[in-house]
């Protein structure tokens, strides 16, 4: 039996590569490192089927270097040790192997830590490849040994490179003639994952193979085929971005019977968990903040649970929080707070922080004014003083602007009372 057709065309050499210009065009950064032979540990991240495999098996093979690799699905901290073990053998060859860990996403801390010292020593360049956000799932002093690539979703042309790829190896081992008229369907299913893309290909071609008509790649063909496989294609592509944003939307819009309907959606269709808890712990500040600080409270105790009990149970604590954070009172108020300053500081640059509000820790700073009149609000009735924090230039400015809802119908009228009519609320 043949291997699928994803790995029979499986590049092998940088030349052959498609996609990721932004690093391995002509110039770009890791095409760099790689042809210096200066290459750095590095953390690969990005969606499935873009070639973060790929990429690390290239790389080896470029630069002729020992090559190992393991599964954080399948492997423990004894399997890396050994594979370190071995690996270090190998440095008497003045050859610097490399480690390649899929899904370093699924390595526990433990696992992650015993990563440490070879990558440290310099006994391996490490090489991992994640669906995940790094800064959530590698251990921090993993991340700073690494440089973090981010990979994207194939562009059209990308996939386009791909379908003609793909078609013209199967006119030539299957021998017959295969007329590609249209290919929206496939790029809408593949969802910029390239795998996908050309196991598709491969399977609209062979169920169509017959004596009596010849095979075509059109819209309508793809559909009627692959229609029974759509939601297997689109767990991790295009669909897969339409339905969080659904689920996102909808609790937005305070609609818990959505909200928790996309959230089957994606449960039922193999979503990773700790993806939608994260998104709901963005939201809870994004869109309720100050309405409900509760809300940030539910959503992080939510995205601990998952990682705590994992699934199936954890669908439980996922429909608890989509649905508090559905009913809960929305603003955005904080969210656009930070905007605002960050357009702020963006436009004025850095403003110099008043003197009275600097720490003079010497007696230089002192004499100069640091700290000077500075107001301790605890001294104050109220626990307040009518001072200026802002820079010479901004004062005055308002980047928060409360909602209206109740919560934060308290958070105006309290500003007002301590402002007055400094900031106009």
């Amino acid at each position: 039996m043949n291997p699928p057709l994803a790995e029979q065309l499986r590049p092998q050499t940088l030349d052959e590569y498609i996609g990721q210009r932004h690093i391995m065009g002509s110039g770009a950064a890791l095409r760099q490192a790689i042809v210096t032979g200066n290459l750095p540990s590095m953390i690969l991240w990005g969606p499935p089927g873009v070639g973060k495999t790929t990429l690390a098996y290239l790389i080896s093979k470029t630069l002729n270097r020992p090559f190992y690799t393991l599964s954080a699905t399948q492997a423990g901290v004894k399997d890396v040790r050994e594979v370190l073990d071995k690996a270090r053998g190998t440095l008497l060859n003045f050859a610097v192997p490399i480690l390649f860990i899929d899904e370093i996403h699924r390595f526990s801390k433990s696992q992650q830590d015993s990563l440490l010292q070879a990558v440290e020593k310099g006994w391996i360049t490490f090489i991992g490849a994640t669906t995940e956000n790094p800064s959530f799932e590698v251990i921090t002093p993993l991340i700073s040994r690494a440089q973090v690539y981010v990979l994207e979703p194939l562009s059209n042309d990308d996939l386009d490179m791909l379908i003609s790829r793909a078609v013209n190896y199967l006119n030539v081992r299957l021998k017959i003639k295969i007329d590609v008229a249209e290919t929206n369907a496939l790029k809408r299913i593949s969802g910029g994952d390239g795998r996908k893309i050309l196991n598709a290909v491969e399977m609209v071609v062979m169920l169509q193979i017959s004596e009596q008509q010849p095979v075509v790649i059109n819209d309508e063909t793809v559909i009627s085929i692959l229609g029974k496989n759509l939601a297997a294609y689109d767990k991790k592509g295009e669909n897969h971005y339409d339905i969080i944003s659904a689920f996102i939307k909808s609790i937005r819009g305070s609609d818990p019977n959505a909200a928790v309907y996309y959230l089957a959606r994606m449960l039922e269709g193999g979503e990773e968990p700790k993806f939608i808890a994260r998104r709901m712990l963005i939201l809870a500040s994004e869109d309720i903040g100050n309405a409900n600080p509760n809300a940030l409270l539910l959503a992080n105790a939510c995205f601990d649970a998952v990682h705590k009990i994992g699934y199936p149970e954890c669908r439980i604590t996922l429909s608890h929080t989509a649905v508090y954070l559905a009913c809960s009172p929305k603003s955005n108020a904080a969210y656009m707070a930070v905007e605002n300053a960050l357009a702020f500081v963006r436009k004025t640059g850095d403003l110099p922080v008043p003197l009275s509000i600097r720490n003079a820790p010497t007696k230089l700073m002192k004499e100069l004014g640091y700290h000077k009149g500075y107001q301790y609000a605890h001294d104050y009735e109220g626990n307040f003083a009518l001072h200026e924090f802002l820079p010479t230039g901004a004062e005055g400015t308002r980047f928060y602007e409360p909602s209206d809802n109740p919560k934060e119908n308290e958070i105006r009228a309290r500003l007002r009372l301590l402002w007055k009519e400094k900031y106009g609320y």
